[in-house]
């Protein structure tokens, strides 16, 4: 039997520093082809996103050409075909200028609202706070804040005491977490993209954010909100959520859906989400959100000293 003297070295059979730097010199070269590979699926990717706008821009502009030149050639309804090819290239240059530049996988955001998530939630449980979320509407440049409480039995502090992160009130049922929500900076894009103004009805108004979940932000595949205003109380069944993380603190959905509830409302709600099989359902409640029912939280009867005096 022979032995390869350049492979084994005189210890035991361990690979000589020579095979070993040929073999992180191979792995190296595997990793630039896997980088070059995958820089280019993304650009294959972004092409091909761009090129389906693209053909929607020539569609709607071809539409438009029709329509005039039929609007000339048809006088007796040259009005509405005028009108129509109008629509067509405008809607065309629209598409064509607008086409995203970048796109952003979704794995991306919902890995990066997992790590603040979580951050969020360390610093809950070590101040022993309620499980409960409330989101306060507010005036100014923020819509909303959100209050986590630290006892179960609450009350919503003043406006003012809101914007500080930990609120330290003197009356002790008003002590928590206030943050800014997840949902506001959705909620702003969803008032400049709703067409009229944002009702103030709570069945309109939670359609109008069902639909602007599916439609404008592409969150989830199918939403159906349910209204009871009577007990003041608002649910959305979502289906197929892109960010699968409803279990999660403050999540995106859920945060778009009490914010938009408690500023269209203008009154503070409480948000709770339940997972079923094909997403989650997220129910807002207002009716009587000064004293709510004690839960079992994260540690809703720790002692008022968790908070700092």
């Amino acid at each position: 039997m022979s032995t390869d003297v350049a492979d084994v070295d005189e210890s035991g059979g361990r690979p000589s520093e020579a095979a070993a730097a040929e073999e992180v010199v191979e792995l190296r070269a595997k990793l630039d082809l896997l980088a070059e590979e995958n820089q280019r699926l993304r650009a294959e990717y972004v092409r091909a996103r761009q090129s389906q706008y693209r053909r929607a821009a020539i569609g709607l502009a071809s539409v438009g050409l029709i329509g005039v030149a039929a609007g000339a050639l048809l006088p007796g309804v040259r009005d509405t075909l005028l009108i129509l090819g109008a629509i067509g290239l405008f809607g065309a240059t629209l598409t064509y200028y607008l086409t995203p530049e970048r796109f952003i996988a979704a794995s991306v955001g919902r890995d990066v609202y997992g790590a603040l998530a979580t951050n969020e939630v360390a610093v809950a449980d070590e101040l022993g706070l309620s499980d409960h979320s409330v989101y306060v509407p507010l005036t100014g440049a923020r819509p909303a804040r959100l209050f986590v409480p630290h006892r179960s039995a609450y009350e919503v502090p003043p406006p003012d005491e809101l914007e500080s992160t930990f609120i330290i009130t003197e009356n002790p049922a008003s002590r928590g977490l206030g943050l800014v929500p997840t949902g506001v900076p959705l909620y702003r894009e969803f008032e400049q993209s709703t067409t009229g103004a944002v009702a103030d009805d709570p069945a309109a108004l939670a359609a109008q954010l069902g639909d602007a979940i599916v439609d404008v932000f592409e969150l989830a595949d199918a939403t159906v909100a349910d209204v009871d205003d009577e007990d003041g109380r608002a649910t959305l069944r979502v289906t197929e959520p892109v960010f699968n993380s409803s279990a999660r603190f403050d999540d995106p959905i859920s945060s778009l859906f009490a914010v938009g509830m408690a500023v269209g409302l203008n009154t503070p709600v409480t948000a709770e989400t339940v997972t079923t099989e094909s997403g989650f359902v997220v129910t807002c409640n207002w009716a009587d959100e000064s004293e709510p029912a004690p839960t079992e939280g994260r540690d809703a009867g720790a002692a008022d000293e968790a908070v700092p005096e």
